[in-house]
């Protein structure tokens, strides 16, 4: 949620501002606006409600002069609505100097009351404009704008990235940040601050990681990190392991039809590196061996489709590496007050790797003396360097808010540390590893066969855009997967969808059913487990006996369904395990393409942001 940008350099300031914004718009906002230092040493903002365009037409109406130092936001409303008042930046120091802020300053009404009882008077409902107020008052107390930052810093709780900018000090930003992302990009001349890469990575692919409680200061020729206490910190720069024309959409209709089609990629990038000998070997989890050996039990922590994809490697790690595992919501997690021992393993997963109850939850697990790993997407990312290990899916930039390659490349980086760890404790023969990594290997050339045979899938959602509701139904792996099809076809479309474990059927769900009720069912394969297949084909009989409309994915050559089923969407050959990476995209692409037939935006769904950064 929300994106920054802070840039210092040429006089440049609004293109690189605008142009960063721009590359933020997954992140998902309801307002922007920018403030830029001109060569006349005059600040002058510009911030409107809406969508960035909005912003640029307000310029073209009513130019402001451009400079060489700026910063420029979009917002999420947390506090107070989506605004041009409340839209930032905010002004402190009688209008000297301009603030951005990410989070959620949680004592914000008490540090308000104390200002208003000062006489101070607000122009905004937000917790950033107190920020901007304090932080003006502590810069004309020091006359230092790193010292006021400190001071600041000290009475926020909560989540903050805050920047700001001072007509006294041109050529200079100064950003701080607890429990919200700030990464650095490092030019020639010329640098930056993002909340992400994306912000920056049109200009510079060299990058740095700003930590918890530190503050930095950029001017076009240096840069300074300390820590709130005024203490220096050695910064390790990273090269972005992409371009900004992978965050274009490349002559595609949307993000989202581009990421769905580069899938196969994002699995085959994210087991590239890590299978030798048939095995699967995580080269960066190696010094953590000993650590993974010893351990007894693994709690999976995620939100959202992450959730669904821990469930779906949950399966695979408990079978391949006899090894408990539970997987459980973030936010629910530490307010339980699970138990946890040095003995436990806690996996998070976060596509951004700044996912707030997922990072919460990471430091509980570590204060209580877990060990923690990280399966993440995005390099520099607050999650992972909060973890005692990482492994990267490397599935390149995911713009679109619904997250679809993400989700394969997590429970590939899953199936491969289950496998990693079964090598680890023995539980898995050299013949057993060996099928399941040319299961694993061979998924990518599947997966673009899948996506070769759509165009059914596509048809079906259009000839659907007036339903109202759908249920999905799965079993075992399967079952994460209709919990996902109804995930994604709620975010897009905005109609009522649920997913359930096929057992549950006669439980309760079976009352929904009416005539002409749509019903997905992922079909397991019958060379897995003959038992469960029938059940589920009897499950597929109870719901067309009722009326329902039966749309099932099954695997090529499974006739069995084809006298219960409607509509019958074929995926090729897999073990057990490994359907689940091949049955969820045509219930991505159906998801897509029946909001794309309602007219929706399927990039930016309506109250969804990419990035959940505040709790």
């Amino acid at each position: 949620m929300c994106g920054i940008v802070g840039y210092v350099g040429h006089d440049r300031s609004l293109e690189v501002l605008l142009g960063g914004l721009k590359r933020l718009e997954y992140r998902g906002y309801d307002s922007a606006g920018v403030a830029v230092i001109d060569a006349a040493g005059e600040l002058n903002v510009a911030k409107r409600a809406g969508k960035l365009g909005v912003l640029e037409d307000e310029l073209q109406r009513h130019p402001i002069s451009d400079g060489a130092t700026g910063i420029g936001h979009t917002r999420w409303a947390t506090h107070g609505g989506p605004t041009d008042r409340n839209a930032h930046p905010h002004l402190g120091d009688d209008g000297r100097l301009a603030v951005i802020h990410n989070g959620i300053i949680e004592n914000f009404a008490s540090l308000r009351d104390e200002l208003t009882a000062e006489g101070i008077e607000f122009a905004s409902e937000t917790d950033t404009e107190v920020a901007a107020v304090l932080l003006g008052r502590e810069y004309r107390r020091t006359g230092d704008l790193v010292e006021a930052f400190r001071a600041v810093a000290a009475r926020l709780e909560g989540a903050f990235t805050l920047l700001a900018v001072h007509r006294e000090r041109p050529g200079v930003v100064v950003g701080a940040r607890r429990n919200s992302p700030l990464v650095i990009g490092l030019g020639d001349g010329e640098n930056f601050l993002g909340s992400d890469v994306a912000a920056f990575v049109e200009h510079t692919r060299r990058a740095v990681a700003i930590g918890q409680d530190q503050i930095v200061v950029i001017t076009p020729d240096e840069v300074t990190v300390t820590d709130f206490d005024g203490n220096g910190v050695d910064v390790e720069p990273f090269e972005v392991a992409w371009d900004a024309s992978a965050a274009d959409k490349g002559g595609w209709p949307s993000f989202m039809a581009k990421e769905i089609a580069e899938e196969p990629d994002a699995v085959a990038n994210t087991l590239r590196g890590r299978i030798r000998d048939d095995a699967a070997v995580i080269p960066e989890l190696e010094d953590l061996d000993a650590l993974l050996v010893g351990i007894d039990r693994i709690t999976i922590i995620a939100c959202g489709t992450a959730a669904y994809a821990g469930q779906v490697g949950s399966y695979a790690i408990e079978k391949w590496a006899r090894i408990p595992v539970e997987v459980e919501l973030s936010h629910e997690f530490r307010y339980r007050d699970p138990v946890i021992t040095p003995s436990t393993l806690v996996i998070s997963i976060s596509q951004s790797g700044e996912t707030m109850d997922t990072l919460m939850a990471v430091k509980f697990a570590r204060e209580a003396g877990a060990k923690t790993l990280s399966i993440c997407n995005t390099q520099g990312a607050t999650i992972p360097r909060e973890s005692d290990g990482a492994v990267y899916t490397h599935a390149g930039p995911e713009v679109a808010v619904a997250s679809t390659k993400a989700f394969v490349a997590q429970i590939t980086a899953l199936y491969l540390f289950g496998l990693h760890l079964a090598r680890l404790r023995g539980t898995l023969s050299v013949a057993e590893q060996a099928a399941a990594i040319a299961e694993l290997t061979a998924i990518p050339g599947k997966l673009e066969r899948v996506l070769e045979s759509t165009d059914s899938v596509a048809q079906l959602a259009h000839w659907m855009s007036d339903t109202r509701a759908v249920l999905f139904l799965g079993r075992h792996v399967g079952y994460p997967i209709a919990l996902e099809g109804a995930l994604k076809l709620k975010e897009l479309a905005y109609i009522h969808a649920e997913g359930f474990a096929a057992g549950e059927l006669k439980h309760g769900p079976i009352a929904l059913i009416e005539p002409g009720q749509p019903v997905f069912v992922v079909v397991p394969s019958p060379r897995g487990s003959d038992e469960m297949h029938k059940k589920v084909v009897s499950n597929i009989q109870e719901i067309r006996a009722r009326g329902a409309r039966v749309l099932a994915i099954a695997e090529e050559g499974d006739a069995s369904v084809l006298p219960f089923a409607d509509e019958v969407v074929r995926i090729p050959l897999a073990a057990p395990l490994f359907e689940p990476l091949l049955a969820v995209i045509p219930l991505q692409i159906f998801a897509m393409e029946l909001a794309t037939a309602k007219g929706l935006d399927v990039d930016q769904p309506r109250n969804l942001a990419k990035s959940v950064t505040v709790e």
